[in-house]
């Protein structure tokens, strides 16, 4: 078989069984950005790349074996990621489906998973998933040195950087060389290849657009950094990066990036997806600078911290688009928040929360119920908290320990995880879905836990003084579309 292109990038996922009847209508239809960067590494070192989006694609498992019938690969390289790096573990069961048929129908076919969950359990990966070679690592060097030792007369993959794989014998292997983490992000990968990708079919979240929540699209995510200097105890993550790293694009190149997504594809709605955005003075201004002095109307939003938020970047962040800020608040009890690595008060949060209100940017807070010194009166005071804030959107998570994370350290073989036998499997790590078990405390199970979060879900949405605001800021139609949302009940087979 002639190989017709080096590397198929292929994105699973199961929006219906991650979200449930959430996926319809109201959560996110996300550009894979990481897969288009690692597409355009390799276009930048002449080897040719296409992407496989299934969500984004609307492909079924038949599809992506006709794409890989017709474009004949060298190498299949499985991108295992979400909407956010701790969402990477619950798009596994999507990644084993389709690297399954590949390989039945396709047993020749080379396949590489990358992502924050396999380069979190490589071993493990390997061993449990049709698949011939698992990255422990950030990727592109790994997937460019592996078509390289294709090319060789040996391929001797012992010499591939980050690399798990089966030797002569059909034994694991990990490969003896690690490659530094890529410093130059702007040499290197460039731009995102937005080209290999269907810009008219993604969707921003329902949230991300209550200014106007009936036109969501065009839509893009973007990175302009890579990693995190924090280390909080349920995040995963650095898992592919080996430690706590932070690496920028610079903000010429931001703005190139910003300028295709612009004027080509007629983009105005945009994610940044590094896990900390609004922290490097230099950074954030210089993008913010850029997008102002070109008068772009965008509607960005990105995350932040309590203790990163200055006061001389909330005007300028405004001026250049950003209508959003999210807030990892995580819990309203101080001493359940200082366990997990978050030292700011209740009364930090609440002024800054009003700080980026009165610069007219939104506030998107971030609860998590079920941390491990939570009970059920420091829940009801994170619940007090958020219903304090009387955010304009608010994300209620249970706590998980996620493999590449602290927490999973901490509690894999002392406390269940869904990935223990007789669990439900990778997809009980996903938040929204019917199989969804979290992490119980010494104090609640599991299940008290989740039935805390639903409740809260429907309290904080259905509330007036919520509503009430809603309306008042983005008009009927988002007030109406909110009601519609909090009707939807996810079922839940822990609580049945």
């Amino acid at each position: 078989m002639k190989s017709l292109v080096d590397v198929l990038f292929i994105v699973p996922g199961n929006p219906k069984a991650v979200f449930q009847k959430l996926g319809e209508d109201f959560s996110a239809i996300e550009p894979p950005a990481l897969a288009g960067l690692f597409a355009n590494y390799l276009r930048l070192k002449n080897c040719s790349a296409l992407i496989a989006d299934m969500p984004g694609m609307g492909m079924e498992v038949k599809d992506v074996l006709k794409a890989i019938e017709k474009c004949k690969p060298v190498l299949i390289v499985v991108v295992v990621q979400g909407h956010q790096p701790s969402a990477s573990t619950q798009n596994m069961p999507a990644a084993s489906e389709v690297c399954r048929a590949i390989k039945v129908e396709m047993p020749e076919c080379k396949i590489m998973m990358v992502g924050t969950h396999p380069s979190a359990l490589p071993e493990r990966t390997l061993n449990e998933e049709c698949v011939d070679f698992v990255c422990e690592g950030e990727g592109p060097v790994t997937i460019y040195e592996t078509l390289l030792a294709f090319r060789s007369v040996s391929s001797d993959f012992s010499k591939v950087s980050n690399l798990w794989y089966r030797d002569s014998a059909g034994h694991i292997a990990r490969s003896k060389k690690t490659a530094p983490l890529i410093n130059d992000l702007d040499e290197e990968f460039d731009i995102t290849a937005w080209d290999l990708l269907p810009m008219g079919n993604y969707r921003a979240h329902n949230w991300h657009c209550f200014e106007n929540v009936g036109k969501r699209k065009p839509y893009a995510a973007i990175y302009t950094s890579f990693g995190c200097p924090f280390s909080c105890i349920f995040c995963c993550i650095n898992a592919p990066f080996g430690k706590s790293s932070y690496r920028m694009f610079s903000p010429d190149r931001v703005i190139k990036e910003i300028d295709i997504l612009v004027n080509r594809y007629g983009v105005r709605n945009i994610k940044i997806v590094d896990e900390m955005f609004v922290l490097n003075e230099a950074h954030v201004l210089g993008i913010c600078d850029r997008i102002i002095e070109r008068g772009y109307d965008l509607n960005i939003w990105a995350y932040a911290r309590v203790d990163t938020i200055k006061d001389k970047f909330l005007e300028r962040l405004r001026k250049a688009g950003f209508r959003w800020l999210a807030l990892g608040i995580e819990s309203g009890s101080k001493h359940v928040r200082n366990s997990a690595r978050k030292k700011f008060s209740n009364e930090d949060v609440i002024k800054v929360a009003r700080k980026i209100q009165k610069a007219d940017i939104y506030v998107g807070a971030n609860y998590i119920f079920g941390l491990p010194d939570d009970t059920l009166d420091s829940m009801q005071e994170t619940l007090d908290l958020a219903l304090e804030i009387n955010a304009e959107w608010a994300n209620f998570y249970c706590a998980m320990a996620y493999p590449g994370s602290a927490l999973y350290r901490a509690a894999k073989g002392k406390l269940p995880l869904p990935d223990d036998e007789g669990g439900p499997g990778w997809i009980g790590y996903s938040q929204h879905a019917y199989e969804c078990l979290p992490l119980p405390t010494d104090k609640l199970s599991a299940a008290e836990v989740l039935r805390f979060r639903d409740k809260a879900f429907q309290k904080y949405f259905s509330s007036a003084s919520y509503l009430n605001m809603i309306h008042a800021k983005f008009g009927k139609t988002t007030a109406e579309h909110i009601r519609k949302m909090s009707q939807i009940i996810l079922k839940r087979k822990l609580l049945e």
